[in-house]
C-alpha cells in the first residue's frame, strides 16, 4: 500500500490564543509555490459560537517552517460571505493567481446551503472578488480549477473539479456526493459537467470530494482527493487523469493514502479528519498540505514518482 510520510514536525500551523480571529483552529490550507515561495492560505475560527470562518496567509521558503500574518487577509466583507469564507483552493491560471473558498448561506449552526465564490490576488493581501462560481442549489464546494498558461488558450477551455453534493440519484449516476468536472469559456462560466470519480471503495462509500488542485506532471494530472466512510472517517487518495483528456481516468488509489493515525488528527473540533487541500513539488517531493481533525494545519511527503508510478500500477487500474 502507497502511504505519505507525515512530517516529524507536525501540526505546522497551529492556533494563537492571542489572536482574536484564530485562537480556536486554523486548518484546511492552500498553497502555491512560485520558484521562491510558498504562499499558504488557511481557514481560521476564532470563536466558537457562531464559527464564522476568515483566511489567514502564511509564508515559507522551505515548505516546513511557516511565518504568518498578524491578520486575515481574507475575511467577510461581501452579502454572500458574511457567515463566513472557508476551504482556499489556490491556483494559477492565465498567469494570475486565484483563490475558490466555500461561503454559506446562513451560520454553521442552522445547518445552510453552500456555494463556491472565486477570486483574484497580485500580492496575497488584497483580493478581487469575482463572485460565485457554482450553480444555485447544488450544494457545491471542492471547487478546484485546473491549472492553465496563456500559451495553452488555444487548445484547452477552463475547466474545474467540483462536488456538487444535491447532484445524487438516478438521474445523475451516482447516489453518493462524487467529483464532476466541468468546462467553460471563462474562469468565472462553466457550463458543461460530466460525472468524474464516485464512491466505490469501503474507505470513500459516504462521498468524496477535491482535496488539491490538479497538478500537471509528464505522466498526467495529479489530483489527491478525500473520502468520507460510514463512520465519518476522513481519509485522501489519489487519482492520476489523461493529459490530454482529462475525463480519462489512468489510475485511481484502491485503498487510502493517507488515514487519521495521530493525535492530532483524531481528536479535535471534528475526530478522524484528514483533507488535503493544497501542494507543490520541490526538489521531485510533493508536499501535501492537509487540515487535521479541523483543528491543525499539517504536511506530508512522497516522492513525486513512487506516486506516479504507483497510479500507472496495475494495482491501481481502471
Amino acid at each position: 500500500m502507497l502511504q505519505l510520510k507525515r512530517y516529524k514536525n507536525n501540526p505546522i500551523i497551529i492556533p494563537d490564543q492571542s489572536s482574536w480571529w484564530e485562537k480556536k483552529a486554523v486548518f484546511n490550507c492552500a498553497v502555491l509555490y512560485d520558484g521562491k515561495v510558498i504562499h499558504m492560505l488557511y481557514r481560521a475560527i476564532g470563536e466558537y459560537e457562531n464559527y464564522v470562518s476568515r483566511i489567514g496567509y502564511a509564508s515559507s521558503s522551505d515548505g516546513f517552517t511557516f511565518t504568518k500574518n498578524k491578520e486575515p487577509v481574507l475575511f467577510p466583507e461581501l452579502d454572500y460571505e458574511r457567515f463566513g469564507i472557508e476551504d482556499p483552493r489556490l491556483i494559477s491560471v492565465d498567469n494570475k493567481t486565484y483563490v475558490t473558498y466555500v461561503v454559506l448561506s446562513d451560520y454553521v449552526k442552522h445547518e445552510p446551503s453552500v456555494s463556491t465564490a472565486l477570486a483574484t490576488t497580485k500580492d496575497f493581501s488584497h483580493y478581487e472578488r469575482l463572485g460565485i462560481v457554482t450553480l444555485p442549489g447544488s450544494q457545491d464546494k471542492d471547487v478546484v480549477l485546473f491549472p492553465r498558461t496563456i500559451a495553452d488558450s488555444k487548445f484547452q477551455r477552463y475547466m474545474l473539479l467540483h462536488r456538487p453534493s444535491a447532484w445524487v440519484g438516478q438521474q445523475y449516476n451516482t447516489e453518493k456526493p462524487s467529483i464532476w468536472i466541468a468546462e467553460g469559456d471563462s474562469v468565472t462560466n462553466y457550463h458543461k459537467h460530466s460525472l468524474l470519480i464516485k464512491p466505490e471503495e469501503s474507505w470513500e462509500a459516504l462521498k468524496i470530494g477535491a482535496g488539491i488542485p490538479p497538478i500537471k506532471t509528464e505522466k498526467g494530472w495529479l489530483v489527491i482527493y478525500h473520502g468520507v466512510n460510514e463512520e465519518h472517517v476522513y481519509s485522501a487518495g489519489a487519482v492520476l487523469l489523461d493529459l490530454e483528456v482529462p475525463t480519462k481516468i489512468l489510475g485511481r488509489t484502491r485503498t487510502p493514502i493517507l488515514s487519521p493515525e495521530e493525535q492530532y488528527e483524531l481528536n479535535g473540533d471534528v475526530n478522524n479528519v484528514v483533507f488535503p487541500t493544497g501542494a507543490c513539488i520541490l526538489d521531485n517531493m510533493l508536499f501535501v498540505y492537509y487540515g487535521a481533525a479541523d483543528k491543525v494545519c499539517c504536511l506530508a511527503t512522497i516522492e513525486l514518482k513512487e506516486i506516479l508510478d504507483y497510479l500507472l500500477s496495475d494495482t491501481c487500474a481502471v
